[in-house]
């Protein structure tokens, strides 16, 4: 939630919620499962999961509204569906731009189109664009919906004590402090982190000294739906600049602006409004939304747990915005880590199973970091090489595919892949040309009248193309049978047979149904028989 540093009037209306004297401040609390801090996309989400799971938890953030300004405007196909689980993806489609199309531009020629998600027969597109506030707008309606959920506004977290069975937690109130006794502590606090700050802990990284403006402006006009990324435009001649367009007619415009502009002469409404003019034209006519001048880090800790404390979202890494994977890489924090704290807190798996999601998801953040450096590398070239490199490939891009696959504007967010993870059965034998491995996400495909991951249980569960199976108990299964799209999406034949996690990854494939193999896999899925969650 807040923010600082930007300027603007948005037409959202801020809906502030209510603060309540918390009952700790009257005589002790009762000891709480879980004590998520931070209420932005990560802390809720997580919530919402761990309520899925029946574990309660307590969220406390330190504002008492929702994000200012757009923010992470991207919401990816993989998000929609983790989100869709509570029931709120498809108000966020309808909601939001729905897109797939992109365009690059050299100068003012257009030279090459690309399609996120050019196959048919997925429930959800590959992006919608939804400014944050009402991704978090919606996501706190269904938390203060949920009887599990306690959601605490102007709580502010000023200390933390870790001790080997829990954390204890020391929280402002306009009303005085209060602690609170925790199992675990989840901080979702994002990337200026109070619990990290507490616990004194490095977030090492590297700074990319380039500055950038958002104008975001409310616009009314025939703008396709697609993203638009201009080198070198004539309307900003030394520089790039991209498009997207969001919900309510608002335009996001991303100008860059390089190392030695003035922040806060490029934040004047008459400087942007110069740009604006320049890139719309005479006759354009818009409203301010939102004005920010950013600089950005890629950072990550070099640990996500620290004893009974575990780190999520932004507050755990952070990247540049090139290629959606800063709030999309959250929530798929939050996915990872729901199933297995709740299995831990349930006493059905080890501890040791929390360490797979310090090893998954640092393994997912270098993804995301090596994605997001190679993009700003091209968007902003550090040396004349670079730049020559980068202008000489521009300028074949229009004529020669191989220069296509060059350019870089931003690899947008796909599900990361946890290939090696000690969770996962490696696959058997070598008889695949393809579908997806142990360590990727699954895909959804359709299913009867509906669609493939409708039909995934809350836990594990088996798919299964034609045979008969046995699936163990708290196992799901669903016979796919032979619909065309999934046959062809999991390089599937009668008897392949697929084991998919409670988070949506693949934890192991066979060609034919073999009960105790299934066992074995879902056993050590649950951390019962890996042994050593180490660095990848």
């Amino acid at each position: 939630m807040g923010g600082a540093g930007e300027e603007g009037l948005s037409s959202y209306d801020y809906r502030h919620y209510p603060y309540r004297r918390p009952a700790e401040l009257d005589g002790p609390g009762e000891r709480r499962p879980v004590v998520i801090v931070g209420a932005g996309l990560a802390g809720p989400t997580l919530a919402l999961l761990l309520a899925a799971r029946s574990v309660p938890s307590l969220v406390l953030d330190e504002d008492d509204t929702v994000s200012l300004g757009s923010r992470s405007i991207c919401q990816a196909k993989h998000s929609l569906e983790i989100w869709d689980r509570f029931g709120i993806a498809q108000r966020m489609v309808d909601k939001g731009i729905t897109w797939e199309q992109g365009e690059v531009y050299l100068r003012d020629q257009a030279i090459y189109r690309f399609n996120l998600q050019p196959e048919p027969g997925h429930k959800f597109p590959a992006f919608v664009n939804l400014q944050q506030y009402y991704v978090e707008e919606f996501l706190y309606d269904r938390c203060l919906a949920e009887p599990l959920i306690e959601l605490r506004v102007r709580n502010k977290v000023v200390g933390v004590q870790q001790r080997n069975d829990g954390v204890t937690v020391e929280v402002e109130t306009p009303d005085g402090n209060y602690s609170l006794e925790a199992d675990w502590l989840v901080a979702c606090d994002g990337v200026r982190s109070a619990v990290r700050h507490l616990l004194g802990l490095p977030y090492p990284g590297e700074v990319f000294h380039d500055q950038f403006l958002i104008a975001d402006i409310r616009m009314k006009g025939d703008l396709p739906k697609e993203r638009r990324f201009w080198f070198y435009p004539p309307f900003h001649p030394t520089n790039s600049v991209l498009l997207h367009r969001q919900a309510d007619d608002v335009m996001r415009a991303d100008f860059q602006l390089g190392r030695d502009a003035d922040p806060e002469e490029e934040k004047k409404p008459e400087n942007v409004n110069r740009r604006l003019r320049q890139m719309f034209g005479p006759d354009a006519r818009w409203e301010h939304e939102w004005t920010s001048v950013y600089t950005f880090t890629c950072r990550m800790m070099e640990r996500f747990m620290h004893g009974r404390t575990i780190f999520v979202g932004d507050a755990a890494h952070v990247v540049s915005p090139f290629g959606a994977r800063g709030g999309n890489a959250a929530v798929a924090d939050a996915d990872n880590l729901a199933w297995k704290l709740a299995l831990v807190l349930g006493g059905q798996a080890p501890v040791s199973l929390l360490d797979s999601y310090d090893s998954e998801r640092r393994a997912a953040s270098r993804e995301n970091i090596l994605n997001s450096t190679r993009s700003t590398d091209f968007i902003t070239p550090k040396f004349p090489a670079a730049r020559a490199f980068r202008d000489a490939t521009l300028a074949l891009a229009k004529d020669f595919p191989f220069a296509r696959a060059l350019i870089n504007s931003g690899r947008l967010s796909v599900p990361t892949t946890q290939s090696g993870s000690p969770l996962d059965t490696p696959d058997a034998d070598g008889d695949w040309a393809g579908g997806p491995a142990p360590g990727r996400a699954m895909v959804d495909a359709p299913l009867g009248r509906g669609w493939l991951i409708d039909r995934l249980g809350r836990d594990f569960t088996l798919l299964a193309f034609g045979g008969p199976i046995v699936a163990p108990a708290g196992v799901t299964a669903v016979d796919v049978g032979e619909e065309t799209l999934a046959l062809q999406r999991y390089d599937a034949r009668p008897g392949t047979t697929y084991l998919i996690r409670p988070d949506r990854y693949v934890a192991a494939r066979w060609r034919k149904f073999d009960q105790a193999a299934v066992a074995t896999s879902v056993a050590r899925a649950m951390g019962k028989e890996a042994t050593c969650f180490g660095e990848r």
